[in-house]
């Protein structure tokens, strides 16, 4: 937190005495939390890949989630770039956190119309995955998209993107790039790449589409049990989502599916891998000011019924409203439901996670 503040003093002095025509932007949310039901004898329903909040039951905290500061800067007509930082409390539980941390978010320079109607961009910056799903949701305050949430695909990459119309009229667009598939890591470890590509596609302002596919590129592993050989351990995801926006309404769906080359040993043989996903949300607007906000996610992170891993699904559940007592300020109490398949291994059901949240966003700069 302290590395973000003087950051920001740092670039606000920059700005003011290189008489940059650069322009700050900055939020921050989090919560109050109550926990109304916990099952203590499976920590791992707890851990950050779920829509579980920390703790057990009756566990109480306020949290910041996030706090975003940016400093975007049209260097000339062809050239802007974007330095953004985040601090939150990372993927530790409030239990095991001590301090809410901060790290480079986005670090790019875009270079516009490198030819045609395409950008060029090159350095820290969003994954084509899911960066538009996040903004048709629309309620990031409240939770991350499935994929993000889920740890899918990460929401960042440092690499080399291109971007930009397929079509005049602006109907179809692509997006491709390679990174470290690191995600906000800047230190590479090894050769190997992580490969994206989108096709949207938005035949009106109300309906809005697409398709992506990335292949995360990995070293051959050794297999564990006999002969021990190397066997592949690459991933590839496939994903899209649609949106509706008409209105007061707005409505929307995303899914994928993710298969890992051996990536889950049985003990006594190696096998594919394959996580599905789905996400349906809606909101409603019924006043200018307030709206209603449902979401209902199913998450199977191996859906391979001969391992032991069989019996990990998860059913996520989110009701709430939406209060803006100001544009740049929302107040929004809502539940999360979560429930767990029933293991193979176990003798005895998983109880649902229950929270109830008021969760304060605002936009301060």
């Amino acid at each position: 937190m302290r590395i973000l503040l003087t950051t920001a003093a740092f670039l606000m002095v920059f700005a003011a005495t290189a008489g940059a025509q650069g322009k700050f932007s900055g939020y921050m949310f989090g919560d109050y939390y109550y926990n109304f039901a916990r099952d203590a004898a499976t920590p791992s329903a707890n851990n950050a890949s779920t829509g579980a909040a920390p703790g057990g039951t009756a566990y109480q905290a306020f949290q910041f989630r996030r706090i975003y500061l940016a400093y975007d800067n049209d260097i000339s007509e062809k050239f802007m770039s974007r330095f953004r930082l985040e601090a939150d409390q990372g993927t530790d539980t409030l239990l095991a956190s001590k301090h809410i941390t901060t790290y480079v978010k986005d670090a790019f320079l875009q270079w516009k119309g490198i030819f045609g109607s395409s950008n060029l961009i090159f350095g820290i910056q969003p994954t084509p995955t899911f960066d538009a799903s996040e903004a048709a949701w629309g309620y990031r305050s409240i939770e991350k998209t499935i994929m993000d949430l889920r740890g899918i695909v990460s929401s960042r990459d440092l690499g080399v993107s291109l971007k930009g119309k397929l079509t005049e009229n602006g109907m179809f667009n692509y997006w491709v790039m390679i990174g470290n598939g690191a995600g906000t890591s800047t230190i590479e470890s090894d050769k190997y790449k992580r490969y994206y590509a989108q096709v949207s596609v938005k035949p009106t302002s109300s309906f809005w589409a697409m398709i992506n596919f990335d292949y995360q590129d990995r070293a051959q592993i050794t297999d564990p049990n006999p002969p021990h050989s190397k066997v592949d351990d690459a991933t590839s995801t496939l994903s899209g989502f649609v949106n509706y926006t008409e209105g007061k309404l707005n409505a929307g769906a995303e899914g994928f599916l993710q298969s890992t080359g051996n990536g889950y040993n049985d003990g006594t043989a190696l096998a594919t891998k394959t996580g599905i996903g789905l996400s349906l949300w809606g909101s409603y607007a019924l006043e200018a000011d307030k709206a209603v906000v449902l979401r209902y996610d199913y998450f199977d992170p191996n859906d391979d019924s001969k391992t032991a891993a069989y019996g990990d699904i998860r059913n996520y559940v989110i009701v709430g409203f939406s209060w803006k007592p100001d544009k740049n300020v929302s107040v929004i109490p809502n539940i999360l439901y979560e429930t767990y398949e029933k293991p193979t291994t176990a003798t005895k059901d998983i109880n649902a996670s229950v929270t109830g949240r008021i969760t304060l966003y605002y936009v301060f700069i």
